[in-house]
């Protein structure tokens, strides 16, 4: 039997596909249709999405081209630009103050010190302050610019002076940096600051005798911070001398000569600090005595010709809760002045000169706490101290007859008498832009009855602004 049954499934095995090809043709048409309808759908998708691309394609050369023209037709100044290729930031800070003083302005003066610069006490009344306009930008990859423009009065009407203007470099490696122009010197601590930044309306009594208010000239800087987690600068500046403390500058190179270094720090996250040792030594032609005049008298005076050499040393700590300083925040700063000079004082009185030998040491310091207790508001209290041993003998009386009487012209005889004075201010602050400040001093700098000195003072700014210094 089985001899029958595998003959017969081999038979069944081949005769099957046999069947299955006769089937119907219409199965296989259909599936013929759908495919041919498929690529059709997908040949019409794809056109339609290359239709879009070649549309938004011709777009884009269209704007290329409207803006290619824009900026042909722009105008322009030595070379093809866009309008706002050039855009420094502008800024302009108001400032103006009413003061009123117990004593008379126009005598003000701090024995044993020659007074020169802008030292000297504000006019009395309502006054408008000092205006500076300031634009500043990045020149090109390798130099950053600023210039600051100052309005103020005097007694000979408005008057504008170029306040600072100089180049800064960008490029400089291993920490390198270098300044060139009409800037303030890096020395002490405030120095450098602009008046709008200052915590009291008046400077120190030592940066009105030792600098006369801010020392600025015409030099170069060079800097170089280390690559180290405290942070330590240090510096060198060679200036013309045309400014006080020094006189009308004789050399090529310049005749003062600046050192500096800066340490700081933070302790924890709340606080801050920073030291700093400078030097100043500077070759004096014809130094003028004078600051502010307002009597208009310059007939009569001293000046000096020789060596002088002034060192600072400063400190400021900062402390703000976490680091935020919006809420509450403290400030302590204090500098240290040591001077010594030795040269010659012309003494001059109408048609009369007079020549002293000079050969002085001088020192001053102050200090100041600045506390803002809630936002918006702040106080501040400062003492300055300044004294003089200065050895000053008659060489030639000239057309006097007393040479004590020259001395105690000349200014530089303080009699023994230090100098001193107290402030407190308290200041609100509307925001980061707008200040406006009342402020008292009890000034002991001359040796008759105190100087009860009132001061109310407001403080702009329009424009855009930078972040000031530490």
């Amino acid at each position: 039997m089985y001899r029958y049954i595998v003959p017969a499934a081999a038979w069944l095995s081949l005769c099957a596909p046999l069947a299955a090809a006769a089937a119907p043709n219409e199965d296989l048409s259909d599936i013929r249709n759908e495919i041919d309808a498929l690529k059709r759908a997908y040949e019409s998708r794809i056109k339609e999405l290359e239709d879009r691309l070649n549309k938004a394609e011709t777009q884009v050369e269209e704007n290329r081209d409207d803006l290619a023209t824009v900026e042909r037709e722009a105008p322009s100044a030595g070379s093809q630009t866009r309008p706002n290729a050039f855009n420094p930031a502008l800024s302009v800070i108001l400032q103006g103050s009413v003061n009123s003083y117990s004593q008379n302005p126009d005598t003000y003066a701090l024995p044993g010190f020659q007074l020169g610069g802008e030292a000297g006490l504000a006019k009395e009344g309502m006054t408008l302050d000092e205006t500076e306009i300031t634009a500043s930008a990045n020149i090109d990859q390798l130099f950053y610019g600023q210039s600051t423009f100052a309005v103020h009065q005097d007694e000979d009407g408005t008057e504008l002076e170029i306040e600072e203007a100089y180049v800064d470099t960008l490029a400089l490696p291993a920490g390198l940096g270098g300044r060139f122009g009409r800037f303030y010197s890096d020395i002490g601590y405030l120095n450098q600051m602009h008046s709008h930044t200052w915590d009291f309306h008046d400077q120190p009594l030592a940066y009105e005798a030792f600098l006369g208010s801010q020392y600025r000239d015409d030099g170069v800087r060079l800097t170089w911070t280390l690559p180290t987690d405290l942070y330590v600068m240090l510096g060198a500046e060679t200036l013309a001398g045309d400014s006080f403390p020094a006189g009308e500058s004789e050399n090529v190179l310049g005749d003062v000569q600046t050192l500096f270094m800066k340490l700081g720090g933070d302790i924890g996250v709340s606080s801050a600090w920073q030291g700093g040792l400078s030097a100043l030594s500077a070759d004096v032609h014809d130094r003028a005595s004078g600051g502010h005049h307002h009597d208009g008298d310059e007939e009569s005076g001293s000046v000096f010709s020789g060596d002088s050499d002034l060192y600072i040393a400063d400190f400021v700590y900062k402390w703000a809760p976490d680091g935020n300083p919006t809420q509450r925040n403290f400030k302590f700063q204090t500098e240290f002045f040591y001077r010594h000079e030795k040269g010659n004082v012309t003494y001059t009185e109408a048609a009369d000169s007079a020549l002293l030998a000079y050969n002085g040491d001088q020192m001053g310091w102050y200090a100041q706490a600045i506390y803002q207790f809630v936002p918006r508001w702040r106080v501040g209290f400062r003492y300055d101290w300044l004294s003089s041993d200065n050895d000053l003998s008659v060489t030639d009386l000239g057309g006097f007859t007393d040479p004590n009487e020259v001395i105690e012209e000349s200014g530089l005889d303080s009699n023994g008498y230090d100098p001193q004075r107290w402030s407190v201010m308290v200041d609100w602050n509307p925001s980061e832009f707008s200040r406006i400040r009342a402020q008292y001093n009890r000034d002991e700098s001359r040796p008759d009855e105190p100087d009860n000195q009132w001061t109310l003072q407001y403080i702009m700014s329009l424009g855009s602004h930078g972040a000031h210094l530490f």
